[in-house]
């Protein structure tokens, strides 16, 4: 096991039987039989470790579904359905760390999810962006995202929001196989689709718009 395997492991392993944080980096070490130089080779402080595996979560998911051969014939709205799929099964494989992680984010709002200030998710955020806003543009070409005006400039950020809203949808999920998440996905994934996409709404505004512009004297 490598170095920065090893210090991760550990570390999951005492905040699962402690419930929190070592109470030092010299003492987690020196149980690890380790220096603490050889700790900030790898992180900075224990919050990096966990802001580093939420990380990891995001790239093996994306991984995983970029490696299968379908994925390049999905529509976008395929494409985000299957990282959310395959995001959750991974996540299921650390639940235990990844609610307790979850639940060390400051909460602004038990109501509003996706209001909570990121914390040890940033690296996460920014990494989910960068796909959100991939696929923003690649609906874009296909047209199944509609170009608004000052609205489409916000459509990372409520991808964001959808995505903090399905994580804590998980976490205090209580179904069978978790089957209420995966319902969830759905709906979410698919309604927000056809609210990027054309609408009527749209076609009421062009509508609108062609007849000023062609109104008679």
């Amino acid at each position: 096991m490598e170095k920065i395997e090893k210090i991760q492991q550990a570390y999951r392993d005492h905040v699962l039987a402690n419930g929190a944080e070592p109470p030092s980096v010299f003492i987690f070490m020196k149980k690890l039989k380790m220096s603490e130089a050889e700790f900030y080779d790898y992180y900075t402080n224990f919050e990096s470790i966990e802001q580093d595996a939420w990380l990891r979560y995001f790239e093996q998911a994306l991984g995983a579904v970029e490696a299968e051969e379908v994925y390049q014939q999905y529509s976008v709205r395929e494409k985000l359905l299957a990282f959310y799929y395959t995001w959750v099964e991974i996540l299921k494989k650390d639940r235990s760390f990844v609610v307790y992680s979850y639940k060390r984010l400051p909460s602004t709002s038990q109501r509003l999810p996706m209001t909570r200030p990121v914390g040890h998710l940033a690296a996460f955020k920014t990494a989910f962006y960068n796909f959100a806003t991939e696929l923003m543009l690649e609906g874009r070409e296909s047209k199944e995202v509609v170009i608004r005006p000052v609205l489409s400039d916000r459509y990372v950020d409520g991808l964001w929001a959808q995505c903090l809203y399905l994580l804590d949808f998980w976490v205090k999920d209580t179904s069978r196989g978790f089957e209420s998440t995966d319902t969830a996905i759905e709906k979410t994934v698919n309604t927000s689709f056809d609210l990027l996409g054309p609408s009527v709404v749209d076609s009421v505004l062009d509508l609108a718009k062609f007849m000023y512009q062609n109104r008679m004297p």
